[in-house]
């Protein structure tokens, strides 16, 4: 058999692909359960770029299947065996300061702009590619491969938490949402919230805080925060202090009058929480100006608990920091902030700990700190590690497929960040992101290289040949 020219068959579909990839970036598919329906129970946007996939599957001739709105998946070939590779078409909320419409995928200077570019709607076209390409050429295959298509993996995964409810387990397979070479360890993720409960505040308070608030998701360093006071002396000394505060800190934000408030605002800059240091939190940057003045003693609690997280990333104020040589170090994003002077406080944090971390006695260390301080933890949940041998078959397939595709050397990494890995029982991360490329990630103007979706593509299809042959 002739030796197979991945680059150049994706090369030959080259148009294709980016009109398809722009339709679907087009859609925009952030979770929305106000408007959440039995036929859309993750709202109608996911709805209509789940179902835009598997109606180019369909056109394309692969076995399609939707499970009730929270998944999907496109299938080919035959066995008993099955090769999976997960994908998602959710996106965080595209947050502010674009250059370009977040849902329009322009193409400037050889990238391809839009929420989801990166993360993940570029890279699971990438791969629905990949597997069209396998189908075209009609290469014999022993195993069966399924694109599965996930719609919650920026909040809760209850699309493959349903999908295996029903569906069976892939015996291998990959994600490509991650980095590339290949990720053999991930860290284990945890959410959790620290409550501060209502009590009757000080009224008599120079300053009072009426209400703070941070941050759209744990996962997401935030970007903007607000902070509502009622002060009692002449407001203009806080303006003043605050603009220079925000001119030492090299922050954009304002301080203006509206009736009786003083309202606060601060922009910082939004990153992916796996790496908190990626970005500047908007929350905390407020708070450590907030904690500096004469509030109310359930405000100023709140926000010196939020301000106690600056520079503290690692666990420090828990005493549970920690790193192991596979997968690194602990950190922790704080990435939903909400305080009302009626209601009290929520911090959410967002924890990744690595692979020989003992998640129990870190939430025992959590809460005992926080008791100590007249804190509650709520809502606490945990997804476990997940890691594949160095020498096992899938590392070692995907180590021959890249190194042949690239030139380069497949390097085993691990990351903090969580993907569908987790979710199979034999898979690891794959890609897209090529080394030395940003991670652009849940930013602003988020953007892929059309080149390097067009090589990952190449990639992919090999992967999945290698795979199923």
């Amino acid at each position: 058999m002739t030796e197979i020219q991945w680059m150049d068959e994706v090369l030959k579909r080259k148009d294709d692909f980016i009109k398809d990839l722009q339709s679907l970036l087009q859609i925009k598919s952030v979770l929305d359960e106000e408007n959440a329906t039995e036929d859309a129970p993750l709202g109608p946007g996911i709805k209509e770029a789940l179902q835009f996939l598997l109606d180019l599957g369909e056109k394309d001739g692969f076995k399609t299947k939707n499970v009730d709105n929270f998944a999907g998946h496109l299938e080919m070939g035959a066995g008993s065996e099955l090769v999976g590779v997960l994908g998602h078409i959710d996106v965080v909320p595209e947050g502010d300061g674009w250059s370009v419409d977040p849902y329009s995928g322009v193409i400037k200077d050889g990238k391809i702009y839009a929420r989801g570019a990166s993360d993940d709607k570029g890279p699971t076209m990438a791969a629905y590619y990949a597997m069209k390409i396998v189908k075209e050429l009609g290469l014999p295959l022993k195993k069966r491969v399924r694109l599965i298509i996930g719609t919650d993996e920026e909040s809760d995964w209850r699309c493959v938490e349903h999908y295996f409810k029903h569906e069976e387990m892939p015996t291998l397979g990959f994600v490509p949402d991650a980095d590339f070479p290949i990720i053999f360890a991930e860290k284990g993720i945890s959410d959790y919230d620290i409550v501060q409960k209502p009590e009757a505040s000080d009224t008599d308070a120079t300053i009072q805080l009426l209400s703070f608030q941070s941050g759209r998701r744990y996962n997401m360093v935030p970007d903007f925060a607000e902070a509502r006071l009622v002060v009692h002396i002449e407001p203009q000394e806080i303006i003043e202090q605050y603009h220079a505060y925000l001119e030492n800190k090299g922050l954009e934000g304002s301080a203006t009058r509206q009736g009786d408030e003083l309202v606060l605002t601060l922009v910082g800059i939004s990153a992916h929480g796996a790496e908190p240091r990626n970005g500047k939190n908007a929350g905390i940057f407020l708070a450590q100006f907030l904690k500096e003045l004469q509030l109310d003693k359930e405000g100023k609690k709140y926000v010196k608990t939020v301000a106690q997280f600056y520079n503290h990333d690692r666990g420090e104020l828990f005493d549970i920091v920690y790193e192991d040589e596979d997968s690194g170090e602990l950190t922790i994003n704080v990435g939903v902030m909400r305080y009302t002077k009626d209601e009290g406080g929520r911090i959410g944090c967002n924890m990744r700990y690595p692979v020989t971390f003992h998640i129990d006695l870190g939430k025992s260390k959590i809460e005992a700190k926080l008791k100590e301080a007249g804190l509650h933890l709520e809502n606490f949940t945990d997804s476990k590690p997940t890691y594949v041998k160095k020498n096992d078959p899938l590392i070692q397939t995907l180590q021959k497929v890249y190194e042949e595709q690239t030139g380069e050397n497949a390097e085993l990494l691990a990351i903090g960040g969580g993907t569908y890995a987790r979710a199979l029982d034999h898979g690891v991360a794959f890609g897209a992101l090529f080394p030395g490329r940003e991670d652009v990630m849940h930013q602003k103007d988020e953007y892929a290289y059309l080149d390097d979706l067009l090589k990952a593509t190449a990639i992919y299809a090999q992967a999945i040949y290698e795979l199923a042959k």
